[in-house]
């Protein structure tokens, strides 16, 4: 196991070129110098390797820790905040570099509050709420949780709209919000529904998809109470 963030940041380094402080690390693992050339080509930092450390943005000193942790071919790696402090070019090539690392059957452990780039860039997420792992599952599968996608309609006359949307539908899965209509139901239906809108003389301005996103989900799943699981090895005391 094998953390990105191998002190980077170090003041002791910042006189090192980068080469330098990929020797360093790779000397205190424990693992030979041949190690360096590859890790740092993996990072696209080959062409930096001799510049000092202190003259690297963030986003290559970033880069520089991913690859001083890759010095010993990890089966898993473990990225705390990879893109904290990027801008938005930084952020683009992390997750570009992340995309990559996952590949050949490593498994790349991302943690980070930034959900967006959650989003973006991992196959499974996990949510943690008081250190307990409260859901599991792919985006898309954690949305599912959270009640999904939903339809969004802006039409004319509304109420007029509301009244046959509920007859069509139960009317909790017709909700107003402010000149729109969002409809719980499965996208598919969106060109049935909006045939019978048109049929029957309402004018559909806007019609479309809204996901919840991951920040959304989190939320939801972080403000629900979970029960603590019973103690192992006995029966959950009365």
């Amino acid at each position: 196991m094998s953390n990105a963030n191998v002190a980077v940041q170090a003041d002791l380094t910042l006189g090192l070129i980068g080469v330098q402080y990929s020797g360093l690390v790779a000397r205190y693992a424990g693992v030979p110098k041949s190690r360096i050339e590859p890790v740092l080509k993996l990072v696209d930092l080959t062409d930096r390797a001799r510049h000092k450390f202190k003259t690297y943005s963030t986003g290559m000193k970033q880069r520089l820790g991913v690859a001083a942790a890759l010095l010993k071919a990890p089966d898993l790696l473990i990225l705390d905040e990879p893109t904290s402090g990027l801008d938005p070019q930084g952020t683009i090539e992390m997750r570009a570099l992340i995309k990559e690392l996952k590949q050949g059957g490593r498994t790349v452990l991302l943690s980070s509050h930034l959900l967006n780039e959650v989003e973006l860039t991992c196959d499974r997420v996990g949510v943690i709420a008081k250190g307990k792992l409260v859901a599991e599952g792919t985006v898309d599968e954690l949305r599912a949780r959270s009640g999904g996608s939903s339809l969004v309609i802006r039409a004319t006359p509304l109420d007029q709209a509301r009244r046959l949307l509920e007859s069509l539908l139960r009317p909790d899965q017709v909700r107003v919000e402010g000149d729109a209509l969002f409809l719980s139901v499965d996208p598919l239906q969106a060109a049935s529904i909006n045939r019978r809108l048109v049929a029957d003389g309402v004018d559909v301005s806007e019609l479309r998809i809204s996901e919840q996103s991951l920040e959304d989900v989190f939320l939801e799943l972080t403000e629900t109470p979970h029960p603590d699981p019973p103690p192992q090895g006995g029966r959950e005391k009365s």
